[in-house]
């Protein structure tokens, strides 16, 4: 019978303790570096007609898709019924105006968004339509959420059981706030359910590409963490996902919509409530 040489076994303790070293080493570098390399979420909101705003975006889009696994751009200007236009405009187009002319819609101001698309072009990012046109929001508004989702949709988002209430209440506020507060009450519920319906939306094209780094390009209004599109991802989406708001005028509360707040100076602005305002002379006295 062979006695086992203890000078081997102090080799294999040895041996075993580099391993396990050398285990917990890989794991702490794979920790920083393969969650890196991770594809992320980001929802990159924005102050529609603010000129700062969109050019420090365009410098975080250009920072992120630099190092990004698979960037994908998602933009709320698209309306989804033109992503077929949209994917062959990137083909052909040589500019960002090219793919508006095919691709766009009325009603934004594009010359913000050429630098992005330019971008696109360049860097051969595909660009996603993420968006409810207006005319199914109007749908929505008179015929509820399944006139612009669908019922596999509406299941896997959760709204078989309805829009939840403290997510309702924050949309039906921003609805009357956004329309100078002159909405009457008995409208705010279907006009909210049309931006659910579009957040919505947003959170499933963000879901459709789980192998990218997905960027979309919102409104303020739809990133915000406690309604808008972050609402609607999955514990495992939120995850990944880092929300940025370009504010003006930001205030402390806004820390808890958003992860990172970007200032940017106000514009000044005509007041497009003021034609609904009763003037104080007017207002009946008791």
């Amino acid at each position: 019978m062979q006695h086992a040489n203890p000078n081997s076994r102090k080799t294999a303790a040895q041996s075993a303790w580099l391993w396990r070293a050398w285990g917990a080493a890989f794991a702490g570098w794979c920790v920083a570096v393969c969650a890196a390399a991770e594809p992320a979420i980001y929802l990159l909101g924005e102050v529609h007609d603010n000129p700062e705003g969109h050019a420090l975006r365009l410098e975080q889009i250009a920072e992120i898709v630099r190092s990004a696994p698979q960037p994908v751009i998602a933009m709320e200007q698209f309306d989804r019924e033109r992503q077929a236009d949209l994917s062959a405009a990137q083909q052909d187009c040589p500019d960002a105006a090219c793919v508006i002319a095919r691709a766009g819609t009325k009603g934004w101001d594009w010359d913000f968004y050429k630098p992005v698309i330019d971008l696109a072009l360049r860097q051969r990012i595909p660009l996603l339509a993420a968006n409810v046109s207006s005319r199914d929001a109007r749908l929505v508004v008179r015929d509820g959420v399944s006139a612009a989702l669908s019922a596999p949709l509406r299941k896997a988002f959760g709204l078989d059981a309805g829009v939840p209430p403290e997510v309702d209440a924050i949309q039906r506020e921003a609805v009357f706030q956004g329309h100078c507060r002159m909405v009457p009450k008995s409208a705010l519920g279907s006009m909210a359910l049309a931006q659910v319906a579009r957040d919505v939306w947003m959170a499933h094209v963000l879901r459709e590409h789980p192998q990218s780094t997905v960027l979309l390009l919102a409104g303020n209004g739809h990133v915000r963490k406690d309604a808008g599109v972050y609402h609607w991802l999955s514990p495992q989406e939120r995850q990944r996902t880092q929300v940025h708001a370009y504010l003006e005028g930001p205030q402390p509360a806004d820390a808890a919509l958003f992860d990172r707040v970007h200032p940017i100076a106000a514009m000044d602005r005509e007041d497009l409530c003021a034609p609904f305002r009763i003037p104080a002379d007017k207002v009946l006295q008791p």
